[in-house]
């Protein structure tokens, strides 16, 4: 496994790998792995003749009050895991290099104004940026994310299909503990009583599976769900939505294809879960 930390050295080593047919897979992350990004890794791996993994944490992708200067790090583990898996090539760049006097963003509209993308308006532009900076530095063949950052992969799917990047973007189920806690790397934020109480969100998400269905009104599986969450007096909800699973914009009932997703301050974790349901 090489470890590389300029967009120079990835092109000197992928460059040949393109040359000789080899499909490149890459697994886009911000670090701190944990089994969640392990599906991904192992999935590209099946997949690719060559697979890159990349760990930068975005700056771009953080509003002011948000938690970039607290999120968790452990480059070393990170490597560790990564060689386990069989990667190729890591890239672990410097904020200096990806972003020398950035005046280029991308931006896709519509599918950004809802969920996630209405407390974290700078978010998405971000992660389409260094997103697609990652596609063009990688020469990646196909790539690699979860299912649980469901906006995120409908998002970055609209951008390459506007933009017509040669790439297929693969989306992976959502990992979760034992006890059906969805992993991410903010969940290292939260304290014994808090990781107890964060099931409140898987809870909400299987009761909606238990009422979802085509005609169903949305109001009545959000008020479900809310019910549950508020059950932790100090459970913040940001949002519970039902939205379309195309264009992500909200739904009175359910008549098509549809994700229901929601997001929760916990303490000073702020969590994600999904789930999408087809008609």
């Amino acid at each position: 496994m090489k470890v590389v930390k300029t967009v120079a050295e990835v092109r000197e080593i992928v460059n040949p790998v393109k040359l000789q047919g080899k499909k490149i897979g890459l697994v886009p992350t911000m670090g701190f792995l944990h089994d969640g990004h392990m599906s991904l890794i192992k999935r590209a791996g099946e997949d690719n003749d060559f697979v890159m993994v990349s760990i930068f944490l975005n700056p771009t992708q953080f509003g002011p009050n948000e938690d970039l200067d607290s999120y968790p790090k452990d480059l070393e583990s990170d490597l560790s895991k990564c060689e386990a898996q069989g990667v190729d090539l890591v890239f672990t760049p410097d904020v200096d290099d990806m972003y020398d006097n950035l005046k280029t963003y991308v931006k896709v509209e519509e599918l950004t104004n809802q969920l996630c993308g209405m407390s974290r308006p700078i978010h998405f532009q971000g992660v389409c940026t260094v997103v697609s900076k990652l596609f063009n530095i990688s020469k990646a063949d196909r790539g690699y994310f979860g299912q649980k950052d469901a906006q995120q992969l409908a998002v970055l799917r609209k951008m390459v299909k506007d933009l017509n990047f040669d790439i297929e973007l693969i989306g992976c189920p959502i990992v979760r503990e034992a006890d059906g806690l969805a992993m991410s790397s903010r969940n290292k934020y939260l304290n014994e009583q808090e990781r107890k109480d964060a099931l409140c969100l898987y809870k909400s998400i299987q009761k909606a599976k238990e009422i979802i269905g085509k005609g169903v009104a949305s109001k009545d599986i959000i008020s479900a769900m809310t019910e549950i969450i508020n059950e932790v007096p100090y459970a913040k909800i940001d949002y519970i939505q039902v939205v379309d699973s195309e264009f992500l914009q909200p739904v009175e009932t359910v008549e098509g294809d549809v994700l229901v997703a929601l997001a929760v301050d916990m303490g000073s974790a702020r969590l994600i879960d999904n789930f999408t349901y087809e008609v």
